[in-house]
């Protein structure tokens, strides 16, 4: 773990952690891939529907709309949208069709129950802020699932509210979510633009986990100064030990 070389002042109330390659450990995913299962689905449910072709849709759809995070506005995304913009209908089947691709990728890194449970030991809240197309009740079965719903104090996910990462709307709808004033948040993200920055313009404190691999399309302008780089999530308790 590497830190800022003047450390950071003290007073600490809660940490707020992205999910996707935060929480969750980062791996490859066939975007197309997922969006053709879609596809499928949406077929199935009306033939008249050309799959390949409906999967390129799809996806030049999905990706088009989550260009908004990079490009200044970052108007928040949902899986409905993505479905409208290719005149889809919002069937269940559709959904569940995306989620069940995306599923390999909803693993909690081995370190997050101990991460979470040493926070709230501390005196710590602990929340979420994630960029999502997807619905928090999804979320919340994740996080249920792996046993670690009731140490999350408050969540934000972009689907419910207008922004995304790095408006600074967000990161104040998540301190608010966990009732912490920003400049006494430590938050802790994978991504250098989307956490890193958007969390440092609200005056939150900020942490890297680098192990996400960004592609050249999903740099934003501005790569954030991080106050620690974390070797492993487990980090996170000794940076705040440090600092409180």
């Amino acid at each position: 773990m590497t830190a800022a070389p003047n450390g950071a002042p003290a007073g600490l109330d809660a940490v707020i952690f992205d999910w996707g390659g935060t929480l969750t450990r980062w791996r490859p995913m066939d975007i197309p891939g997922t969006w053709k299962a879609v596809a499928a689905a949406a077929a199935a449910v009306d033939p008249a529907h050309d799959v390949a072709e409906l999967a390129v849709r799809l996806a030049e759809v999905d990706e088009q709309l989550w260009s908004r995070c990079r490009n200044g506005d970052c108007e928040s995304t949902r899986f409905a949208d993505v479905l409208a913009a290719c005149g889809l209908d919002d069937h269940p089947d559709l959904l569940a069709a995306h989620l069940g691709e995306w599923e390999p990728a909803t693993t909690l890194d081995p370190d997050t129950p101990a991460v979470l449970a040493g926070l709230k030991d501390r005196g710590l809240r602990v929340g979420v802020l994630s960029n999502t197309i997807w619905p928090r009740a999804q979320h919340e079965a994740w996080f249920a699932r792996d046993g670690v719903l009731e140490l999350i104090d408050g969540a934000v996910y972009s689907s419910e509210i207008a922004r995304t990462k790095p408006h600074p709307e967000a990161f104040l709808a998540a301190a608010d979510a966990v009732d912490a004033h920003p400049e006494r948040v430590l938050f802790v993200g994978d991504r250098p633009f989307e956490d890193i920055h958007g969390a440092k313009q609200v005056g939150m404190r900020a942490a890297l986990v680098p192990f996400t691999v960004i592609g050249d399309h999903e740099r934003g302008p501005v790569q954030g100064e991080a106050d620690a780089v974390l070797d492993r999530l487990l980090d996170v308790l000794h940076l705040v030990d440090r600092w409180l």
